[in-house]
């Protein structure tokens, strides 16, 4: 690596060991029972915290990984030329702060990535007028907080960033010992301040409007970032209610996976998409959903420790109703991970029932049939009802021995709750013709890469039943691969669903399902007293049975009683853009690259 490149990783480092805990793990024996406590020195005083029950394994896992990337970062400071060291941190300073010149090296790595749309509402903040509000950037993991704030600092003059300061916080920092730095930055006549990872002070959620009542009304720009998603939730909500703007990074559509990230195809977005973390042209690192294990990493420090860290540092725990017995006995984060591979258990049983019960069924059997290359009739041959019956058993088993506190559908509702708040699920709507009255949902998780890891590993334990187990090997694949285009094609629904309906506030998005057959999606325009009804379709063939539905005399006449005219009708699919009976053939990428002209 070169001299930037040194310098980037060791400000990652920085960053990772500042949000984990230093010092070690004790154990203290108190009437006969064991209780352990974290331990660590701060300003030549040894503390101590109560470490709750079920947590302590992840406390020594936390503070191993400190050593370990304390290890590596040492290890690249020696490799650093001496005069290229910043002087970047003041004694006069209580937090760790850096400033001036000693923030190049750490946006000089960025500067060759694209930046996220997002990123212009983060550029107008920062060289708008003064108001008496902060920024607060926040997003899960891997959605690009940091680097944003890095490429503000790239764009900046010598002048500009001379008057601009990092703050970098850490677990045991202070609302007090923040102030005490910003008033000194203050006196010192900086202009721009940020505040990375600022949920991790237990204090943040009560003091926050500290920032924005006193600094921010001063003149002072201060943007606060963080992963904490819903400590930031929590404070707008009441301590920086009305005083702040909030820009949210979780969610990653098509269009901006494929710009920024320089990566294209759908099929590449439904495999990996969600995160910033897929190497490619403008980005070069390693996929966050590149297995099931990487993903279950993610829902574990990225999902469940936000909801966890958020709730515990919320005053008086509030906000845990019904979580509480779960956090007391240290299985609040099991339950989280439970309720998001639920979802996706839910999701895969219900794309395998529909797809082995469906008519479509037959087609893909008849397909497979004539396969050039692989010809198979083991769609013919399978007993689909005991397979589909096998399948739903196995999708439904839960592993219960450990579990003290039962997981009831409370704890999963608030679970959900949460996760609706992260960006991380939205529930589209189900409606059904005639019968107005019914209505049901479906719940879409806005990370594709999560849930597909999740599926394909499911997927490969299901293979391993026995009544596949008796196939040969050519026919589990053609199994496999029939049941992951199928999960593929309902992701592929999801996902435009989901995008159309984040592109389209005003308008209507959601599944029209009749006695017999569905509108993959109908979007109704309120103002305009229309509708248009779309088939989505994962494949790169157009044939007419595709679009039986949207030609259908009934349907349409029930569609257009309910909602308007029918102004237009659309396949989406994979393949070129064409015209068949009236139905619009339109690429399904090209679709989710122009939303706005719905």
């Amino acid at each position: 690596m070169d001299q930037n490149e040194i310098k980037a990783r060791i400000a990652d480092l920085e960053k990772q060991i500042a949000a984990l805990p230093a010092g070690s793990v004790t154990k203290k024996m108190i009437r006969g029972k064991l209780y352990f406590y974290h331990r660590w020195t701060e300003n030549k005083k040894r503390r101590e915290k109560y470490i709750p029950a079920g947590e302590e394994a992840n406390f020594r896992s936390q503070i191993q990984l400190r050593k370990t990337l304390e290890k590596e970062r040492k290890a690249l400071l020696g490799q650093l030329e001496k005069e290229t060291i910043p002087a970047a941190e003041s004694p006069d300073y209580m937090t760790n702060v850096y400033f001036g010149e000693a923030l190049r090296p750490f946006a000089a790595s960025v500067q060759r990535y694209k930046k996220r749309e997002c990123f212009q509402c983060l550029h107008d903040f920062v060289y708008g007028e003064a108001q008496d509000k902060v920024m607060i950037l926040y997003g899960l993991r891997r959605t690009g907080e940091t680097t944003m704030i890095r490429q503000i600092f790239s764009e900046m003059s010598d002048e500009e960033l001379s008057r601009t300061a990092f703050i970098q916080i850490i677990a045991k920092n202070t609302l007090a010992e923040v102030n005490h730095d910003l008033r000194l930055l203050g006196q010192q006549g900086f202009g721009w301040v940020f505040l990375d990872e600022v949920t991790l002070m237990e204090d943040f959620i009560e003091g926050a409007a500290l920032f924005s009542d006193v600094f921010a009304a001063r003149g002072m720009k201060i943007v606060l970032s963080g992963t904490d998603s819903l400590g930031f939730l929590f404070t707008e909500d009441e301590q920086l209610y009305d005083r702040c703007f909030l820009l949210h990074t979780t969610w990653i559509p098509y269009r901006e996976f494929e710009s920024v990230l320089g990566i294209h195809g759908i099929d590449e977005y439904i495999r990996y998409g969600g995160t910033m973390s897929l190497g490619g042209v403008h980005y070069n690192e390693t996929s966050t959903f590149a297995n099931k294990e990487s993903a279950d990493e993610y829902v574990d420090t990225a999902i469940a420790r936000n909801i966890q860290h958020s709730l515990r540092c919320y005053q008086y725990e509030g906000h845990f109703r019904g979580l509480r017995d779960l956090y007391e006995h240290g299985e609040l984060t099991s339950a989280i991970n439970r309720v998001v591979e639920d979802l996706n258990h839910r999701f895969t049983l219900e794309v395998l029932t529909r797809s082995f019960r469906s008519h479509d069924l037959a087609v893909s059997a008849g397909n497979l049939r004539r396969d050039r290359e692989h010809p198979t009739d083991i769609l013919d041959r399978i007993d689909l009802a005991e397979v589909t019956e096998r399948l739903r058993q196995l999708l439904e088993i839960r592993n219960r021995e450990e579990q003290t506190v039962k997981l009831d559908e409370a704890h999963g509702a608030e679970i959900k709750e949460y996760l609706d708040l992260l960006d991380l699920t939205r529930e589209i709507e189900i409606r059904y013709l005639p019968d107005v009255n019914r209505k049901s949902s479906r719940t879409v998780i806005a990370q594709p890469g999560l849930r597909y890891a999740q599926a394909d590993a499911l997927i490969r334990s299901l293979l391993l039943d026995q009544t596949f187990s008796a196939l040969s090997l050519p026919e589990r694949m053609a199994v496999q691969e029939r049941i992951l285009t199928e999960i593929k094609g309902r992701m592929l629904e999801d996902i435009v669903l989901l995008e159309t309906s984040m592109a389209n506030p005003k308008k209507q998005v959601f599944v029209l399902q009749f006695p017999v057959g569905e509108f993959d999606m109908a979007v109704f325009d309120p103002e305009e007293g229309s509708c248009q009804i779309f088939e989505i379709k994962h494949s790169t063939q157009a044939v007419s049975s595709q679009y039986r539905h949207l030609t259908d005399p009934e349907k349409c006449a029930q569609a257009e009683h309910r909602y308007g005219p029918i102004t237009g009708k659309f396949v989406l699919y994979r393949g070129k853009n064409q015209q068949m009976d009236g139905v619009q053939y339109q690429n399904v990428e090209e679709y989710l690259r122009n939303l706005s002209c719905i």
